[in-house]
């Protein structure tokens, strides 16, 4: 069915849509290249005067298309990504993250991560980085219609969707629309995964520029089969297939499963949904002003206070389910005592949450938006049922502030904000955040340097609460504080980029079983240095080399590799005029370290101290390439699980922990379409 509706929808692009015949020209904030329209820091178009009359020329760029976006919450313009080199741009996964086994299960930094946040938190956050947040959503400015579409397929049916699309009806209102579904059967039993994520934006502001608002809509829903692992991972050197879907796991029904790439239904596992709507609008009392050019005369506003007001509903909902439960299974693996086989297991949260937030901002110099001042005050509902019976109400009350200054001159970029929860639920939470940018000159470069500290409550599934997921010791928990010093030093002539965090943790709170939650009251230190860098090793050959060393102090909670490195030595160039091209070898390694283990009841990678894992290096062969606005990824993955003393199979997998074994050879290929109407 998806294979048919993204093949109507390629027929219908291809009559409506001319993305060959058009040039697409992509502007950001520092100017247009040869156009004669370029921008001020705001944005604002400004058209440059060199006594050329455009009442008689032409624009060569007529047919062409201008489109720049900004985050959500950030007044940085910024341009389309078309580069092909990096698979991992436009999938969803990092390469510095690992999964259970396949795309779409619970995954895990293998850089330390810790939240970050202060507040409520429901705790549930293994599929995370599959899911739209408001965080990574863009706003767009453009000057014609632009549409994006992707198809991934990979082994066993594997399959990815990607559809964006946005358009300005007018020069004061964009809107943008994302769709991204994946599925993955999995290549043990009980494996399957499916995601389906919904993102709209709408951005809108009056003629006289003093009135504006923001828009978005996201909708996540995460569903991921559960097995526990493998009962016998020896089973894995001996089958009779080559395939480990032969083998039995402790989840789910002995034989039973079958692979079909077309069922996302999760029958154990879990399946977890949310929904955000968030409303930010401000009025703005200023300065007006006009730009007069030959042909055309530009209104200007230059606010000085604005009153801002951002409306934030979200709903979610967390649930474990196993449909037929083994008690014999659930006993010998994982301690958990079921009063007889065959019951319904259904586990489940639901929250919702509104926070309206008020706050005034102050502008010191006309000329430059982006030196601001801003403090607000919000308050937040929230509203927790539990099994579908038990209801609980809570609410916070917070202040916020923040800082900002990147000069006009682009010298300095600076960024200050910060947290303090005053009363309710999570009262005493705080966060604080300090970051530095500098220029040192075009061959230089930049070097940045920060602060961040967070003092938050425990996650709800931890707390002495009413929640129904299954943790043996809920009780009182003290407030987890992380403080964190960063540096990074980066010159894009040079293409260099060292990076140095500092991390500093008390009553760091973590699992180290299926069901046991623990807190670390000692301080102890994690240090992590970074290096990435393009090497140049002819005139076609390039070598992309990315290093992260990881030190810990002491004897913390805390498992993470010493060394974890990703390398691609790629042949490319731009070839007949159109094509440009990159291939080659992709090799990530990381040194022997004691994995976390996997939880699939509460969703949580758990600490633990007696298996280490050794794996293999990594080794992935890929032809990424791109024909005007058509790209194309072809991958073969996992070579490195080749075993030759089995002839020629790919069986010698390495593992994600103990019972959970990698993919062996995996092929991708894929492509991302973009169109001009």
């Amino acid at each position: 069915m998806v294979q048919r509706l993204l093949i109507i929808i390629l027929l219908l692009g291809s009559v409506s849509l001319r993305a060959q015949q058009i040039p697409l020209r992509q502007y950001g904030q520092q100017g247009t290249g040869g156009s004669n329209v370029t921008y001020d820091n705001q944005g604002r178009p400004i058209r440059k005067s060199k006594g050329s009359d455009s009442l008689q020329h032409r624009d060569r760029y007529a047919d062409s298309i201008t489109i720049y976006y900004r985050y959500y919450d950030s007044t940085r313009n910024r341009i389309i990504d078309s580069s092909i080199n990096d698979f991992t741009i436009r999938f969803p996964l990092p390469y510095y993250y690992h999964t259970l086994g396949n795309y779409g299960t619970a995954a895990q930094s293998m850089l330390f991560n810790p939240y970050m946040k202060p507040g409520f938190d429901a705790g549930f956050h293994q599929y995370d980085i599959y899911a739209y947040t408001v965080e990574n959503t863009r706003f767009y400015q453009t000057t014609r219609p632009y549409t994006e579409l992707a198809y991934l397929l990979g082994s066993k049916a594997e399959q990815l969707v990607n559809l964006s699309h946005t358009q300005n009806r007018k020069s004061n209102f964009n809107f943008s629309f994302e769709y991204r579904f994946s599925n993955e059967p999995g290549v043990l039993k009980t494996q399957n995964a499916s995601h389906n994520n919904i993102r709209f934006t709408a951005h809108y502001q009056t003629r006289n520029k003093k009135y504006e608002y923001f828009l978005i809509y996201i909708s996540n829903k995460a569903a991921s089969s559960e097995n526990g692992g493998l009962r016998d991972v020896k089973k894995l050197d001996s089958l009779a297939l080559n395939d480990p879907y032969e083998l039995e796991t402790r989840l789910g029904i002995a034989g039973a499963a079958t692979r079909n790439p077309f069922n996302t239904s999760v029958v154990t596992g879990n399946i977890y949904k949310n929904t955000t709507l968030l409303f930010r609008h401000h009025f703005d009392l200023g300065k007006k002003d006009s730009l007069v050019t030959d042909s055309v005369t530009y209104k200007l506003f230059y606010p000085r206070l604005r009153v801002e007001h951002t409306l934030n509903y979200t709903t979610s909902s967390y649930e474990f389910l196993d449909q037929n439960a083994d008690s014999t299974t659930y006993r010998k693996y994982f301690n958990i005592r079921l009063p007889k086989s065959g019951v319904v297991i259904d586990i489940k949260d639901q929250w919702k949450s509104l926070i309206n937030e008020f706050s005034l901002l102050s502008f010191p110099d006309k000329n430059n938006q982006s030196q601001y001042l801003k403090a607000g005050i919000a308050l937040q509902n929230l509203r927790g049922t539990f099994d579908t019976i038990t209801t609980r109400s809570y609410y916070n009350v917070y202040a916020t502030g923040e800082y900002r200054n990147r000069t006009r001159n682009q010298v300095w970029d600076i960024e200050a904000n910060g947290q303090l929860y005053l009363n309710g639920f999570n009262a005493g939470d705080y966060a604080a955040f300090v970051s530095m940018k500098r220029s040192l000159g075009k061959k230089l470069g930049y070097f940045n340097i920060g602060f961040q500290n967070v003092n938050r409550s425990p996650s709800f599934l931890v707390t002495d609460t009413v929640s129904h997921f299954w943790v043996a010791n809920r009780g009182h928990f003290n407030k987890e504080n992380v403080i964190r010093l960063f540096a990074q030093y980066e010159n894009p002539r040079s293409a260099l980029r060292l990076g140095a965090e500092y991390f500093a943790v008390t009553n760091y709170l973590y699992f180290d079983s299926f069901m046991l939650a623990r807190q670390e009251p000692a301080l102890f230190n994690v240090l992590h240095l970074s290096l990435e860098k393009r090497i140049r090793l002819s005139r076609h050959w390039n070598w992309y080399t990315e290093v992260h060393l990881q030190q810990t102090t002491g004897q913390p909670p805390v498992n993470l590799p010493l060394i974890l490195t990703r390398n691609r030595i790629a042949f490319e160039g731009n070839f007949y005029t159109n094509l440009f091209l990159s291939t080659g070898l992709e090799l990530r390694y990381n040194t022997p370290y004691k994995a976390d283990n996997y939880s699939p009841f509460i969703g949580q990678y758990f600490y633990q101290r007696t298996e280490s894992i050794s794996n293999r290096l990594d080794i992935n062969a890929f032809l990424h390439f791109r024909i005007k606005s058509f790209k194309g990824f072809v991958r073969l993955e996992n070579l490195n699980t080749l075993n030759l003393e089995k002839g020629f199979q790919f069986s010698k997998l390495n593992f994600v922990s103990g019972v959970y074994p990698n993919t062996g050879l995996w092929t991708r290929v894929g492509i991302w379409w973009n169109f001009v109407n």
